[in-house]
Order: C-alpha cells, then structure tokens, then sequence
C-alpha cells in the first residue's frame, strides 16, 4: 500500500530538483517537453472519452474487484462501488493527455498497455495511435467487462483486449507483435514485478521505443524498481514527471535523467 505521508515528502523532493524546460539543455527531451509534455489543450475528439469518466463518477453499480496487483490506494474489501474506483483510480485527465499525446507524437504501430481497468487510458492511447494496435491487459473479469463496453460504446477498433493476469498474458502479447513501440506499465504497483514486465518489454523494444511507467513514486519498492530501470544497460535517457516516468533507449542520445515540472 502507499503511504501518503511519504509521498508528500517525495513530491517536495521532486518540485524542488525538478527543471522547466528553460533547464533543459538535450535537443531531444526540450523538442518532447514543448510539444508533449507542456500543451494542454483538451482536443475535441477526446470529449466522448472524458463523459466516460463523468458517467464512471456517477455509477451506481458495485463490482467484485479481483485485484491482482498491489492492492487500492484506499479500499480493502473486494467489492466496491464503480463511482469509488472511478474517484480515486482513474489517470487523470491531464496524464491520459500525455499519453495521447505521447502515441500521436511516436506514432507506434504497436502498444502495450499493462492495466486496462475501465479503458479510460487504453482510450486515449488508442486515439493517439490511430494506425496502430493498442494490446491491454487486465486481471479483473468485471473490471475488463465494463472497458469492453466502453471501447464498442466509442467505436473504437483498434483495441485487442486481454483479460489474466500480467504474468500469464504478457508473453502471449508480445508473441503476437513483431517489435514493441510503446509500451504502458500500470496496474501492478510492486518492485519485483515491474522489473519483470519491463524485461519482457524489453526484449520485443528497439531503438525507438518509449516505454512508460506509471505511479513510479507510489512506494518505496517502486521507486527502487525506478532507479533500478534508469541504472539498466539498455536505458539512455529518462524523464521522472513524478507520476508518470518515461525511458528511452535511443542510442544516439547521451546518457541523462531528468526530473521535469510538469
């Protein structure tokens, strides 16, 4: 579970080391920074997504949760109402944004999303990547029945819907794709796991490949898997946004970490 009192003392850490893109002195990350990261227009074709999450807010339903992961930031008992998971588990609009903005901007034929929950996220990123495939994975049968609804309510058909756990559908995943081009860790908030699912991620990426991490600061154990990541061989450069980070494995780039305001 997070403690939020160590994630206050985290997010003070991380405003106070962190730079603007006026600190940022790779061509590469201040080219990301002004047309990824720092817009924040909400485009109108992402409008149907977000009354999604207006309507998740209003749901009266209650679900048996089969939480395969480490567990919510707030519930323990394994049914719940949709309205409450939607309040404090959804990505927010403004990092569903970078994302979108991140597939728009790579442009990747295949994606990867570790964690569908109720396909808020899956969404944007199929929206971002509109001439690829998003794969996305989740572990809760009722969980993953409400984002199929959401993705046929949208129309959207470029999404390949998965539902098990990480450990037994990964590698069935990425046997189905000829390379990795972008791939979403979320969903499984625990050290030893992380690890182990950027490996897997890792031996279908290549050069251009962005792989990114959700709630890195969530726990201890997962910013130790975060410093782990940037410490890997293949790892050039990253970018520590605080609730999101980003690896790529561009060797053209020299070697950096950036902690960005965002």
């Amino acid at each position: 579970m997070s403690d939020p009192i160590r994630q206050i003392g985290s997010f003070l850490g991380h405003l106070i080391k962190a730079r603007t893109e006026h600190g940022v002195h790779s061509p590469f990350v201040y080219d990301l920074m002004s047309k990824v990261l720092r817009p924040s227009d909400n485009r109108p074709e992402l409008e149907p997504i977000e009354q999604l999450r207006k309507d998740l807010m209003k749901s009266k339903q209650a679900i048996r949760v089969n939480d395969l992961g480490a567990g919510s930031r707030v519930f323990d008992l394994p049914v719940r109402r949709v309205a409450d998971i939607a309040q404090t588990s959804l990505m927010s609009r403004k990092n569903a944004n970078t994302l979108f903005r991140l597939a728009r901007y790579f442009q990747p034929t295949h994606v990867l999303e570790l964690g569908t929950s109720f396909g808020i996220s899956t969404l944007y990123l199929a929206k971002g990547a509109e001439t690829g495939t998003v794969t996305t994975i989740e572990g809760c049968p009722q969980t993953h029945g409400i984002a199929l609804g959401h993705f046929e309510r949208m129309h959207q058909s470029n999404i390949v819907p998965l539902l098990g756990s990480f450990r037994t559908r990964l590698g069935e995943a990425l046997g189905t794709m000829e390379r990795l081009d972008l791939a979403f860790i979320d969903g499984h908030h625990v050290k030893d796991p992380t690890l182990e699912y950027f490996e897997q991620c890792l031996a279908k990426s290549h050069n251009d490949s962005v792989i990114v991490l959700d709630d890195i600061h969530w726990s201890d154990g997962m910013e130790e898997a975060w410093e782990d990541i940037k410490r890997h061989p293949r790892v050039t450069v990253t970018v520590d946004l605080y609730d999101m980070g980003i690896v790529f494995l561009r060797k053209e780039q020299a070697p950096e970490h950036f902690l960005l305001r965002y």
